[in-house]
C-alpha cells in the first residue's frame, strides 16, 4: 500500500541555497503550494534600509543572478545595497597589481554587463523568503530530530510532531543533521587557514573591480562595496591569521595595505574582524534513498574562488531541473531523477574543488619554485586573450552546461 505523504517535498533548511531550491520548485517544477514545506526554524529579519553593509556578503556570479531571477528574488533586492563587479585583477605577491603579469578581466571582454555582484548574504535570504512567501509557500520554525526511510517516503520527526514528504531535501548546512540522519558520511579535512573578514575603507575608488593577491600565507582579496568600501576576505595559515588578529586596528590595516601592495592606498578597518576556520568536506553521495543533499550540506571549498554558494545555487537549479523533467508517471523522489542530478553536481562540484585545491597548494607557502610557476603562469594567462576570457566565463559561470534557471533569458 502506497504510504499517503503530508507533503511531495520537504525542503530542510532556509538559508540562501535552500529558499533559491523552494521558490524554482514553486515556479519550474510546478510543485503546488500545499504540496511543499520549506522548514526553518529561526526567523530572519531584513537588514534596516538605513543600516550599514552587513559584513557577510557574497560575490553571486552572473549565472547565480540568474537563478536569482528565476526564483522570483532578484527583483526584490535594494540595488542601491548590491555592487556590480565590472573586472576582476589577479596577482602574485612576486609581482604587482599594475605589471603586465597581473591576470585581469574584464565583463565587457565577454559582452557582459559585469561579472557579477557583491550581495549581503542576509538580504538575499529575506528576498528569497518573501518571494517564496508571496508564491504561497509555507515555512514551518522547526527543526529535525531523526528521519526514517521507506520505499516510497520519508517520515521526519520534529521538533513538535512528524511529517512525511515523497523527498526531503538537506540545505541544513555544513552540520547536516538531516546528512547524519540520512547515514550519508563525508570526507572532510582542514586547510588549515582561517578566513578574517571586515569592512575597510580605502584612500583610492575600488574601480567596481574585485581583487586578489596571493600571498605565501593565502589569498586576499578585496571585494568592492555598493557604499565605496570594500569587504576583505583574508586567507591565512592560522599562525599567520592568529598574528593579524592580535594587531590592533591601525597595525591591521598597515598590513593590509602592504600585503595588497597600496593598490587602494591606505585601508583601514570599519568594523569588526570576524574570523573562521577553513575546511573541505565532501559527501560520500549527494542522495541516500529519498533524500537529497544540496548547497553546504552536500560540499564546502575555499573561499579563494568564491565559489561556495554559487556552487550552491547551481544544486539548487540542477536538482529542480531534474524534477522538472522526470517521467510524469515517477513521483518527486523516485531514483532516477535524484541519481541524474547526483552525477551531474557531483562531477561539477569535483572539478571545482580539485581546482579550488591546486590553487590553494601551489599558490599557498614558502617562495620557490611553485611561486616561480604560479607567476609564469598567471603572465602567460594574462597575455593570451582567449585564455583571459575563458577565466572570465568561469568567474561569470557561465562556461559549460548550465541549468535553464542559470542560462539568460
Amino acid at each position: 500500500m502506497t504510504t499517503v505523504c503530508d507533503v511531495d517535498i520537504a525542503v530542510v533548511g532556509g538559508g540562501v541555497v535552500g529558499a533559491t531550491l523552494a521558490n524554482l520548485l514553486l515556479r519550474q517544477a510546478r510543485i503546488a503550494p500545499q504540496r511543499l514545506v520549506l522548514l526553518e526554524p529561526e526567523v530572519v529579519l531584513p537588514l534596516p534600509a538605513a543600516a550599514p553593509l552587513d559584513l557577510r556578503v557574497w560575490a553571486l556570479s552572473r549565472a547565480s543572478q540568474r537563478i536569482l531571477q528565476a526564483a522570483g528574488a532578484w527583483s526584490l533586492l535594494d540595488l542601491s545595497r548590491i555592487e556590480p563587479y565590472e573586472a576582476m585583477c589577479v596577482w602574485h605577491e612576486g609581482s604587482a597589481a599594475d605589471s603586465a603579469d597581473a591576470l585581469r578581466f574584464a565583463a565587457a571582454d565577454s559582452g557582459e554587463s559585469d561579472l557579477g555582484a557583491i550581495v549581503e548574504v542576509r538580504a538575499a535570504q529575506t528576498a528569497l523568503l518573501s518571494a517564496y512567501a508571496a508564491a504561497g509557500g509555507s515555512v514551518r520554525r522547526e527543526s529535525v530530530q531523526g528521519l526514517t526511510q521507506t520505499a516510497d517516503a520519508v517520515r521526519l520527526q520534529l521538533s513538535t510532531g512528524t511529517l512525511t514528504a515523497r523527498l526531503v531535501v538537506a540545505a541544513d548546512g555544513a552540520a547536516s543533521p538531516v546528512r547524519g540522519y540520512a547515514g550519508i558520511a563525508v570526507q572532510e579535512r582542514s586547510y588549515g587557514q582561517q578566513a578574517i573578514v571586515a569592512a575597510l575603507s580605502c584612500q583610492y575608488p575600488h574601480q567596481h573591480t574585485a581583487w586578489q593577491v596571493f600571498l605565501p600565507t593565502g589569498p586576499l582579496a578585496l571585494l568592492p562595496q555598493s557604499d565605496g568600501s570594500c569587504s576583505l576576505v583574508w586567507s591565512a595559515v592560522n599562525d599567520e591569521a592568529q598574528r593579524l588578529l592580535a594587531l590592533d586596528a591601525g597595525a591591521f590595516g598597515h598590513a593590509l595595505t602592504r600585503a595588497t601592495g597600496g593598490v587602494l592606498g591606505e585601508l583601514s578597518l570599519l568594523s569588526e574582524r570576524l574570523h573562521f576556520p577553513l575546511r573541505r568536506l565532501t559527501a560520500e553521495h549527494f542522495v541516500a534513498g529519498r533524500c537529497a543533499l544540496i548547497g553546504d550540506a552536500a560540499h564546502v571549498i575555499h573561499p579563494l574562488a568564491g565559489q561556495g554558494v554559487n556552487q550552491g545555487l547551481l544544486d539548487a537549479a540542477v536538482l529542480c531541473e531534474a524534477l522538472v523533467n522526470r517521467p510524469a508517471h515517477e513521483d518527486v523522489g523516485a531514483r532516477a531523477a535524484l541519481r541524474r542530478y547526483e552525477r551531474e553536481r557531483r562531477l561539477g562540484n569535483a572539478l571545482m574543488a580539485t581546482m579550488v585545491d591546486g590553487l590553494d597548494r601551489l599558490l599557498t607557502g614558502a617562495p620557490g619554485i611553485g611561486g616561480r610557476l604560479a607567476r609564469e603562469g598567471m603572465a602567460q594567462v594574462a597575455r593570451n586573450v582567449g585564455l583571459r576570457r575563458w577565466f572570465a566565463a568561469q568567474a561569470m559561470g557561465t562556461q559549460g552546461p548550465l541549468p535553464q534557471a542559470a542560462r539568460a533569458l
